[in-house]
């Protein structure tokens, strides 16, 4: 049987994290990368193709599926307009090591990562990424181009606002709000409301 195509733009760590994915789940022939500055002709063996001039010529010759393989939230979302418009459809994408409760949604171009949980009714927006050991507990609500670090924990209920950062080891108590474009930082404990555009960290979680 014939796998679909895919083609990921960028090759650095997260482009190598979601290259991990894709051979893991073994659902895809993944083409190879395409980066502005790449820094090695291969990544996990996978061929480093050349920069993104290459993007329309690549979807012309049958490649209908790609992945902005970006970490920063604001350029993988920059990223993804390029590619939608260059002409790819953005599936997303689960590591067969994640769990996705009954009911949970998760969007266009999002990721979920190796042993990654999204609890029952959870939804995840188009282009989120749900970081490697993050969990996201039943009824949250992560939206587009968001990133639950690294082994962070979101219990019941918590929504993250467009392109919030949550970062590794972070946790965030039940039903609050992290508003849009906020940064919670490494290891905090977030126990109140966080304003868009805010930057917290520390136990509890406090404004720098």
């Amino acid at each position: 049987m014939t796998r679909p195509r895919i083609l990921l733009l960028g090759a650095g760590g997260h482009g190598k994290a979601i290259a991990d994915l894709l051979l893991a789940d073994g659902s895809y022939e993944v083409v190879g990368f395409v980066d502005a500055a790449p820094k090695a002709s291969q990544v996990l063996g996978l061929p480093v193709l050349g920069d993104e001039s290459l993007l329309v010529a690549l979807a012309v010759q049958g490649i209908a599926l790609a992945h902005a393989a970006v970490g920063n939230n604001a350029q993988r979302l920059a990223a993804a307009g390029r590619l939608r418009a260059a002409g790819f459809a953005l599936p997303s994408l689960t590591h067969p090591a994640a769990l996705i409760g009954h009911g949970a949604r998760v969007g266009q171009g999002a990721a979920i990562l190796a042993r990654a949980v999204i609890g029952p009714e959870a939804e995840i927006g188009a282009l989120a990424i749900i970081n490697t050991g993050a969990i996201v507990e039943d009824d949250c609500v992560v939206e587009e181009a968001a990133h639950i670090g690294p082994g962070a924990v979101l219990a019941g209920g918590v929504r993250v606002g467009a392109g919030a950062l949550i970062g590794a080891g972070a946790v965030v108590r039940p039903g609050l709000v992290i508003g849009e474009g906020a940064v919670i930082g490494a290891g905090a404990a977030v126990v109140e409301n966080i304003a868009a555009g805010a930057r917290v960290m520390g136990v509890p979680a406090r404004a720098i």
